[in-house]
């Protein structure tokens, strides 16, 4: 194979996938316009998705980022943002962490790890914020925060099988979908 042609290719592979994850983030946006249970979100997973897929950190970075600040210019912002925020970067790291070898059981600790880190660091945040700083305030705020934890965890894990899995049948069959640097045939 010429060198211009696995230029060309990589080329045509690179766009091909720009596409396919930018249909993924308009995707996710719209999700969030969608009446769901409290925190049950395809963020999470979206952050995720785009620290294990995106070559370039800052555009991994960026994509839940845009998508938060696209909805919740619309939905509304709160003083919690910064926290929320921060938690869905942690996401693109453990995205990071999955990198090209996704591997299901990888994914799936991931995606927990991020809900259960959503979970404890947006809630230490509101029991700073609204509740007495003691033991039974801080009890109290995270035992009532647990059926938010659970549409989190479930969000996180249905979302996060739908992106990857979905993206994995689509390397699998669109030809040209897959990153060259998985394959050996460059």
């Amino acid at each position: 194979m010429s060198e211009f042609s696995v230029q060309s290719e990589t080329r045509n592979s690179n766009q091909l996938r720009w596409i396919g994850i930018c249909s993924l983030i308009i995707v996710a946006i719209i999700a969030r316009f969608i009446p769901h249970p409290p925190n049950f979100s395809p963020v999470g997973a979206v952050a995720l998705f785009s620290g294990a897929l995106l070559v370039d950190r800052r555009l991994a970075l960026f994509v839940p980022l845009v998508i938060l600040a696209i909805t919740d210019a619309f939905i509304g912002f709160h003083w919690l943002v910064p926290v929320v925020y921060g938690c869905f970067l942690i996401n693109v790291l453990l995205g990071r962490w999955v990198g090209l070898d996704r591997q299901p059981l990888m994914i799936g600790v991931a995606a927990l790890a991020g809900s259960v880190q959503f979970f404890l660091l947006t809630n230490l945040a509101n029991w700073w914020a609204y509740y007495p700083h003691t033991r039974e305030g801080f009890l109290e705020n995270y035992v009532l925060a647990i059926p938010y934890f659970q549409n989190t965890v479930a969000g996180d894990l249905i979302f996060t099988t739908v992106l990857f899995g979905g993206w994995n049948l689509a390397e699998r069959y669109v030809h040209g979908l897959r990153d060259l640097r998985q394959t050996s045939e460059v």
